[in-house]
């Protein structure tokens, strides 16, 4: 797999501090930390419909890799220049060995072709996966983010491409209703779709 690097702003002190602070953090079982836009984000484990709604994808999507050398992950660190994600799903090799971030704690970004954010309830965690997680992946080139939100009207599936690291932001952006399937664009889950099977209540 060739893997093009992305150039950004050297690691601030901030950064610095933030990542010191997050690999020595020792939470409880069912809450995780990420490093988000300058902050550490301390999360609890999602409710049930958050559960059925990640199973429904991992399962879905192992049987359309199956054979490609990739497969899906949860529960996770995806590292980027001191930054720290656990994303609800993420794509990578079946040997996350081929990819391991500098320090071991998880896998590096630049071997992640695609992220799933299954949307919590409340107006934070709305905001983290609909701007902040957005513009953090697109700042790593993660090539395609999918957002799975309950709470978009009826609810609706958003496939974002095409990042620019430089802007923060994904150049493709697709928001498909529940009930009308979403097609991921690239990648080693290409042609994968996301509709009321996965979706339903």
């Amino acid at each position: 797999m060739e893997v093009t690097p992305v150039v950004d702003n050297p690691v601030s002190d901030l950064d610095e501090v933030l990542w010191q602070a997050w690999k020595a953090m020792d939470l409880p079982e069912g809450y995780r930390a990420e490093i988000i836009e300058g902050a550490i984000e301390v999360s609890p484990t999602g409710r049930r419909r958050h559960a059925v709604l990640s199973n429904r994808l991992r399962r879905a999507l192992e049987a359309h890799m199956q054979g490609s050398g990739h497969a899906p992950y949860h529960d996770g660190n995806v590292i980027h220049r001191q930054k720290a994600w656990v994303p609800d799903l993420f794509v990578a090799p079946e040997d996350l060995d081929e990819i391991p971030d500098e320090e071991d704690l998880g896998v590096d970004a630049s071997g992640v072709p695609m992220v799933i954010e299954a949307v919590s309830p409340g107006r934070h965690n709305i905001e983290r996966d609909r701007v902040r997680k957005r513009r953090e992946y697109a700042r790593a080139g993660i090539p395609v983010y999918v957002i799975v939100d309950d709470f978009d009207g009826d609810g609706a599936v958003h496939v974002l491409s095409l990042p620019d690291p430089k802007k923060a932001a994904y150049e493709e952006a697709h928001r498909v209703p529940y009930g009308t399937e979403a097609v991921i664009p690239s990648g080693p889950a290409k042609g994968f779709t996301i509709g009321e099977d996965i979706t339903r209540s």
